[in-house]
């Protein structure tokens, strides 16, 4: 089955390019040229992707990243950030809203293209055999891409889901924001390691939600100056077939 982008910028030229390498790449490419076109596009074409410009005229890329993630139809759907602000700020809270990666302006359409792919295979890609990780209350079906915190279930962008069975897979020890990158994400992406914690943020607010306030969050434990680790929440960990 082909894969269906959708591209929201207002730039024609950007999108024209964009549209054409991810085309040749066997993509099918809808377009948006504002953020009201891309959200009523998302919602009636459900498309497998979408590639967001931040400043889009009538619905912002923030706006739009929030309402797609707000929507229990549509929150899984990777988001690629197209951004021409290099400033770190603008690209965090971008990530913190909900964003998977991103790509700053101007960019090499090829990496466009290898960006997708890659969100992609990380959203759809089967694993090997099927395992259920179960810590605590934490609940992580690693096949279907199911977590629930105390049966509460859990909505997770794929960049989070990665990052959460990275810690969830051992806990107890502490990784770096590059084990993270690594482990979690694989080694062709290429962000900053500071967007990991932005990453994080986010899993321990969705903890929180399902949890109660500081029930989920403290899962999680920053070890200053090194990174993350996932803290023991049963004697050992379990895993069904």
């Amino acid at each position: 089955m082909v894969q269906r982008i959708l591209v929201a910028d207002d730039d024609h030229e950007i999108v024209r390019l964009v549209r054409a390498y991810l085309e040749q790449n066997g993509y099918q490419v809808l377009v948006a040229y504002d953020g009201s076109e891309a959200l009523r596009l998302l919602r009636s074409e459900r498309p497998d992707l979408l590639v967001l410009d931040l400043m889009l005229p009538k619905v912002d890329g923030w706006a739009v990243t929030r309402a797609l993630r707000s929507d229990a139809h549509l929150s899984a759907t990777p988001i690629l950030m197209l951004t021409a602000r290099v400033e770190d700020e603008d690209k965090v809270l971008g990530l913190e809203l909900g964003a998977d990666d991103y790509v700053t302006k101007p960019f090499n359409p090829r990496e466009v293209v290898a960006r997708v792919r890659a969100l992609l295979r990380r959203a759809q890609e089967a694993p090997t055999q099927t395992r259920v990780i179960q810590l605590g209350p934490l609940r992580l079906d690693v096949d279907r891409h199911d977590v629930a915190w105390a049966d509460e279930p859990l909505t997770l962008t794929p960049t989070e889901f990665d990052l959460l069975r990275a810690l969830a897979e051992r806990p107890g020890h502490v990784l770096s924001r590059a084990d993270l990158i690594d482990t979690g994400l694989g080694y062709g992406y290429e962000g900053l390691e500071r967007t990991v914690d932005s990453h994080i943020k986010n899993l321990r607010r969705k903890l929180d939600q399902a949890g109660g306030k500081g029930t989920g969050s403290s899962a999680i434990e920053t070890v200053f100056g090194i990174g993350y680790r996932m803290r023991p929440l049963d004697a050992k960990e379990r895993q069904a077939p």
